[in-house]
C-alpha cells in the first residue's frame, strides 16, 4: 500500500521518543527502589534522581508515586502474564501455574512482593493494585472457569474463586513468605495436584 507523499515527507512530532524513553527510566527507576528499600522510603525526588529526570517530569505523568509504582507494575510484568484460551481445564491450569513461576523468577517476583508488601502498609495501594491487577485479570480468569463448568469439563461443585486461590495461594505463599525462588519443578506438582482435585467424578 502506497503512502501519501505528504505523510511520507511530514517530519515526525519532536520529543515522542525521548518522552518514551523518560517514561521507561521513570518506570525503570521506581521498581528498582522499591525494591531496593521498600515503598515507605520510596519518593519521587528519588525516582527522578535515579531516572535522571525532574520531578516535574514525574508528575507531568503521574499524580503520586503510588501511580509511578502500580504502572510501572502492570507494564512489566502483564506482557509476561498473559491469559491464554486453553481447550481444556487441565491446560488452563497447567499453562497459566507454569507461565506464572516463569514470569515471576528473578526481579519480577521480587517486583511482585514489594508490591504486595507495600500494599499492606498503603491503603492507596491496596486499593490501586485490586483496581488496576486483581480484580481485571480475576474477572478474566474467572469467566475461563465458568465457561470450563458450562461445557462439563469443570464440575459446578467447585467455586471458582476458590479454584483461583488455589491456584495463585501457593505461588505467592512462595514468594512472600518462604521468600524462595519458583521452579518449574514446583510448578509442575502443584498443577498436578490442582488437576487430581479437579478432575471429573
Amino acid at each position: 500500500m502506497s503512502i501519501p507523499a505528504d505523510k511520507a515527507n511530514s517530519p515526525k512530532p519532536p520529543g515522542r521518543p525521548r518522552d518514551e524513553a523518560t517514561r521507561v527510566r521513570i518506570q525503570e527507576a521506581a521498581i528498582n527502589l522499591l525494591i531496593e528499600g521498600g515503598f515507605l522510603n520510596l519518593t519521587c525526588d528519588a525516582i527522578a534522581r535515579r531516572a535522571e529526570t525532574s520531578k516535574a517530569t514525574i508528575y507531568r505523568w503521574w499524580p503520586n508515586k503510588v501511580q509511578v509504582v502500580i504502572d510501572a507494575f502492570v507494564n512489566t510484568l502483564s506482557p509476561l502474564l498473559p491469559i491464554h484460551k486453553a481447550s481444556t481445564i487441565e491446560e488452563f491450569v497447567a499453562i497459566h501455574v507454569k507461565q506464572f513461576v516463569k514470569a515471576m523468577s528473578g526481579q519480577n517476583g521480587r517486583l511482585l512482593s514489594a508490591v504486595i508488601a507495600a500494599a499492606q502498609v498503603a491503603p492507596e495501594v491496596q486499593a490501586a493494585l485490586i483496581s488496576h491487577w486483581v480484580r481485571p485479570r480475576r474477572e478474566i480468569l474467572r469467566k475461563a472457569l465458568l465457561e470450563f463448568q458450562h461445557t462439563g469439563d469443570l464440575s459446578r461443585e467447585f467455586d471458582v474463586e476458590l479454584v483461583l486461590d488455589a491456584m495463585y495461594g501457593p505461588l505467592h505463599f512462595i514468594l512472600m513468605v518462604q521468600r524462595q525462588r519458583l521452579t518449574p519443578s514446583y510448578a509442575e506438582k502443584l498443577a498436578k495436584i490442582l488437576l487430581l482435585g479437579l478432575a471429573s467424578r
